[in-house]
């Protein structure tokens, strides 16, 4: 027992280190040290790919392992980190010719087997992190690159030979590319400004917060579950993540509050999602999607806000209908928090996220540059709080916690980025686009349709950032191609690789959710495709009517986001069939033409549907009250 505790720690020991290192390089690179982009992504790879090795070691789920097995395995994961860092370490010192080779499109024999040994480390590295979906596809386009003379048709091309390929996967349009650069660039400092929120306890005192906010009201708890998941998704990008954190309180406190346990975890599988799509921080795909698109991302999230409020809103309409429904009411007064105080403690999360916004939005700072001038203001608050203070071991944590979180951001990334380098170089993107769009018929909205189902497709065994990069290179061409415009057109697929995380057959989230309320994954899963059935209306919507994802000082916007709400509260009255008391079946079918009246960007059609809205909800909300009267 002391042997393994002793690996153990030494293991540990090696993670601290590096997780330091990691804080130093890209802190660094944007503050201090000058590196060049190529030269700083060799650094992000060695980091990630070698805690990867040390965080998740073969053979870890393997039961009663022989110490013969063990020491093999644990001498392949070394193995595994030494080629790591010799490869790494190979391109950092001799930059100058790697570069020069790369931007010369040469290939010599030592870079040729470097190249091979970085391509399969890479692989290995996204089959342990992630499973074996995203491996199995970047070797499959590896193979149709090297056969691709084999296929006749649209998808046949020259075929290329297997210096070519390493030559691609090897060099900046590859494991060294977009992808990996948005890992290093911007999604790392924001993994670090979310570690340090985290160990200045920012999951118990939104959680505080959000049981102020609607503890009291009917269904609270599921409420609360909503809130709390909104605040703390906007610092995590990881929806499974979410589920774990504020999960493990919630689901348990909504079963007991008298919710059915699949409903429980749905509640919890859909909030926690919508993290991913939710401003001020989205998840890791948003900036990899600044990066593809060239849209700045303080832009992404501006337009990604009415989504996102709309997303929440109707979840938690669907939640307060549910308790009406089972006449499920709130917790007792003793169990609710004062929020006053609440507050008063969240000013320390608060200071941070406002700076993060400010030099985001108001000054028009660079997302690097402001996430490190936010994570400045959590580490500085955190010291002057004396109730809470944040203490050296704390200051650690949040780096070791900042490097674990790095671990699937780096797997899906540098997997990726074999994916697309093989689609640029074979075309594949292009062909496969010309392929939705002839099969759509050069219409939109079946094209939307063949985009909705191949992003569901791939995000079912894909963690959301690399079913995004996949599908925007694949797809979103198809959809710009038919004049749809670049926003909107990769918005459009952001929300349906993260919506995929509750879709079943294969839904992380719901199945997360499901494993703590105890309860048939299955049943969780399509629970939650109902309660989160806006996200798979919204990008329609806003891909048909751009007024969603444009924000600014005008009528318009007030009328849309007027819309907005109306469209949500009503389709959640739909879907449930309740206000204050059960409506009729044509009540029912109203509501839904009021969704079709107001979703049109038709600004005179709105305005009937919002009148229409406030009449028959009215109607039924004062009819409601004039009974609770006589029964008093």
């Amino acid at each position: 027992m002391s042997k393994k505790l002793t690996y153990a720690r030494f293991v540990e020991g090696i993670a601290l280190a590096i997780s330091l290192l990691a804080v130093f390089i890209h802190v660094g690179k944007y503050t201090i040290l000058t590196i060049p982009n190529i030269l700083f992504y060799a650094w992000h790879v060695m980091i990630g790919m070698t805690l990867i090795f040390l965080y998740y070691p073969l053979g870890r789920k393997m039961k009663n392992k022989t110490r013969t097995q063990t020491i093999v395995l644990r001498i392949i994961d070394w193995l595994c980190i030494a080629l790591t860092v010799g490869v790494s370490l190979y391109v950092i010192l001799n930059f100058d010719v790697y570069n020069d080779c790369m931007q010369n499109n040469r290939l010599t024999d030592e870079l040729f087997y470097l190249g091979i040994i970085i391509t399969l480390l890479v692989l290995e590295s996204g089959r342990r992190v992630l499973g074996n979906v995203l491996p199995i596809i970047a070797i499959l386009a590896m193979l149709y690159g090297y056969f691709g003379n084999m296929i006749p048709g649209l998808f046949g091309h020259k075929g290329y030979k297997i210096s070519r390929i390493v030559l691609s996967v090897f060099s900046d349009r590859g494991v060294y590319g977009t992808p990996i650069g948005t890992s290093a660039s911007n999604v790392y400092l924001f993994l670090l400004f979310a570690a340090y929120l985290n160990v200045s306890g920012a999951d118990r005192i939104f959680q505080d917060i959000a049981i102020a906010l609607a503890g009291r009201k009917r269904g609270g708890p599921a409420k609360m579950a909503v809130i709390a998941s909104a605040f703390f998704g906007t610092i995590s990008g990881s929806c499974v993540a979410n589920v774990v954190s504020t999960g493990a309180f919630t689901i348990p406190l909504m079963k007991k509050s008298g919710y059915q346990s699949k409903f429980a975890g749905a509640v919890e599988a859909v909030a926690s999602t919508g993290g991913q799509i939710m401003p001020p921080i989205m998840g890791a795909a948003a900036f990899v999607m600044a990066d593809m698109t060239g849209i700045p991302y303080a832009t992404i999230c501006l337009a990604a806000l009415l989504p996102a409020v709309m997303y929440y809103m109707c979840l938690l309409k669907m939640v307060d209908l549910e308790s009406v429904k089972y006449d499920l009411k709130g917790l007792p007064e003793d169990q609710i928090p004062d929020l006053k105080q609440a507050l008063m403690r969240g000013m320390k999360l608060f200071v941070p996220v406002i700076v993060l916004l400010v030099m985001l939005i108001g000054l028009n700072q660079t997302p690097m540059k402001s996430a490190i001038w936010a994570t400045a203001a959590v580490i500085i608050m955190g010291l002057l709080d004396s109730k809470d203070r944040l203490t050296l071991r704390k200051l650690v944590d949040g780096a070791v916690a900042a490097g674990r979180s790095l671990c699937s951001v780096v797997g899906a990334c540098a997997t990726a980025g074999i994916v697309v380098a093989m689609f640029s170089m074979t075309g594949l993107g292009l062909k496969f686009s010309n392929f939705i769009v002839q099969l759509g018929g050069s219409s939109l909205i079946p094209s939307l349709v063949l985009s909705m189902l191949v992003c569901a497709v791939m995000g079912m065994g894909l963690p959301t950032t690399a079913a995004y990069i996949v599908c925007a290179t694949a797809v979103a061409p198809a959809l710009t191609g038919l004049g749809l415009p670049l926003l909107p057109a990769h918005l459009f697929l952001l929300y349906f690789a993260s919506i995929s995380a509750i879709t079943p057959p294969v839904a992380v989230a719901s199945f997360a959710a499901a494993g703590i309320a105890e309860e048939n994954p299955m049943r969780v899963g399509f629970t939650a495709v109902k309660l989160g059935i806006t996200g798979f209306i919204l990008p329609f919507a806003f891909a048909l009517n751009n007024d969603y994802v444009t924000l600014a000082p005008t009528l318009q916007t007030v009328i849309t986001w007027a819309s907005g709400f109306v469209i949500c509260y009503s389709l959640a009255i739909a879907l449930q069939g309740y206000i204050e008391k059960k409506i009729t079946i044509i009540e029912r079918i109203a509501f839904v033409g009021i969704i079709c009246l107001t979703i049109v960007p038709n600004i005179w059609l709105s305005l009937v549907g919002i009148a229409l809205f406030a009449v028959l909800y009215g109607y039924r909300t004062l009819e409601a009250k004039r009974e609770r009267a006589q029964a008093v």
